[in-house]
């Protein structure tokens, strides 16, 4: 039976857009944002940073609030640590596919690095 998660979804599928991973990076170093901050550093308008913005609120990503005429956006970690402990069940698969690609390519450097050691004292 498939494991079905709407709200993982939303969080893979807000995950895609790198204008959205941008918004989140910022959020991460910073408590809290206004609108127009996350908006400032990207060379689209600012209806498409609302559009982005609300995907990662539907996604649960994000709070809003506003103050006046001033919104306010946070991080919201948990959708976050949802899609880490999913990716922790997989992480056995290819875990042990990276650590022998990475034994491969130890292995051929290590041979490299004695072939040209051969050439320097044959040269």
């Amino acid at each position: 039976m498939v494991n079905y998660s709407p709200s993982l979804d939303r969080t893979f599928a807000a995950l895609t857009d790198p204008t959205r991973r941008a918004i989140l990076a910022r959020l991460e170093t910073q408590e809290s944002a206004s609108v127009s901050d996350l908006a400032q550093p990207f060379a689209i308008k600012l209806p498409a940073v609302m559009k982005h913005l609300d995907v990662l609120d539907e996604a649960g990503l994000i709070s809003r609030s506003k103050t006046g005429r001033t919104v306010t956006v946070r991080l919201r970690p948990e959708p976050m640590r949802e899609a880490m402990d999913w990716l922790a069940r997989y992480e056995r698969f290819w875990s042990a596919s990276l650590d022998r690609l990475t034994a491969q390519a130890e292995k051929r450097e290590a041979a490299l690095r004695g072939a040209q050691a051969k050439k320097d004292r044959d040269a």
